[in-house]
């Protein structure tokens, strides 16, 4: 009989270290044949919507530890010890991005642009990743012909910039939602913010990431069909535009949520906590529960800005709370 417990384990790796302990120092020279690649494989999955081909795109992902703030209504005890039963590193969450690629078969539409190449240099290539892994999966910038923003935080729009400031996707119309854009290009709005740190540098990025390309951005309202078989779906509170959209091809349909959920194993399972980076914490909890509630009900593929790679699943209730079950990795589409 085979048992297998704690004890036995801990035997097997002290056993495994006297072993190394007792190797010849010139053994230890050894190399495999094949040296260590040090770097992660392109980040990209497809997967079918009735006709439409998707494409899950990683931006890649950050971890950094927790500010004190950065759960606004709870205790940061609470709010570690969240992420420490999701097992991230000890003191610190993980922020993962993913924008999604949309081929209708009449246009290739990018939901969300990523942080862009030069937004976290310190990173050290962390982030920034949407073009590489768009290039991997075989996506020339050029051939994008729309690129959709669910709202106007760094995150999402920076990367229409390439690291020269010149279109990442020149050929794209850019579109944001048009309560996003009449917030966040409000001068009125922006003297309001001076006193937020963080809100005074999200009105100066939009600045800085739209500037020159003012008059060719497509305003679009919540609601509409914004692109073939892509509409929008009114989502306020983390921005005053914030949008998640419904993806209906052939009798199947998805619903990208954007940033409904800021880091699912915190929000998502705690929809009444408020994170930082919410405008309005109140109507982001609101809509947490409408957008998650209807998902539920439906048994809605869910598509999340900021769940882990390939960022698809579904979204179960459980009590006065949710509980995200990621969708199995498929090989086939």
């Amino acid at each position: 009989m085979n048992d297998l417990s704690r004890r036995h384990l801990l035997a097997g790796i002290a056993a495994a270290g006297a072993a190394t302990a007792l190797t010849p120092l010139g053994a230890l020279t050894v190399r495999a044949a094949v040296s260590p690649a040090a770097a992660q494989a392109p980040g990209f999955y497809r997967y079918k919507v009735g006709a439409y081909e998707c494409t899950s795109i990683n931006d890649g992902a950050r971890s950094f530890p927790l500010p004190d703030k950065f759960v606004t209504n709870v205790p940061k005890e609470e709010a570690l010890a969240a992420a420490e039963a999701a097992y991230m590193p000890k003191g610190m969450v993980t922020l993962p991005f993913n924008p999604q690629l949309i081929n209708t078969g009449s246009k290739l539409v990018l939901i969300d642009s990523g942080n862009g190449i030069a937004t976290y240099e310190p990173t050290k290539g962390a982030v920034g990743r949407t073009i590489q892994n768009l290039a991997a999966a075989g996506v020339d910038p050029k051939s994008i012909d729309v690129v959709l923003m669910s709202h106007l935080h760094p995150d999402h729009t920076n990367g229409i910039r390439a690291a020269d400031g010149s279109m990442a996707f020149p050929n794209a119309e850019i579109m944001v939602p048009a309560k996003d854009w009449e917030f966040w290009m409000s001068d009125e709005n922006a003297a309001k913010a001076q006193s937020s740190e963080m809100m005074k540098n999200y009105f100066a990025n939009v600045k800085k990431i739209y500037a020159g390309i003012e008059s060719k951005v497509t305003k679009y309202d919540w609601g509409k069909e914004v692109a073939p078989g892509i509409t929008s779906i009114a989502a306020p509170g983390h921005t005053p535009g914030h949008t998640a959209f419904a993806v209906a091809s052939g009798g199947s349909t998805i619903l990208i949520q954007s940033d409904v959920t800021n880091i699912p194993e915190l929000f998502l399972r705690n929809p009444d906590w408020h994170v930082a980076y919410d405008v309005d914490p109140v109507l982001a909890q609101e809509t947490r529960h409408k957008f998650y509630d209807m998902a539920a009900a439906d048994k809605a593929t869910v598509v999340g800005f900021h769940f882990t790679f390939p960022s698809i699943g579904h979204v179960e209730k459980d009590g006065t709370k949710y509980r995200l079950i990621p969708s199995a990795w498929n090989p086939l589409l």
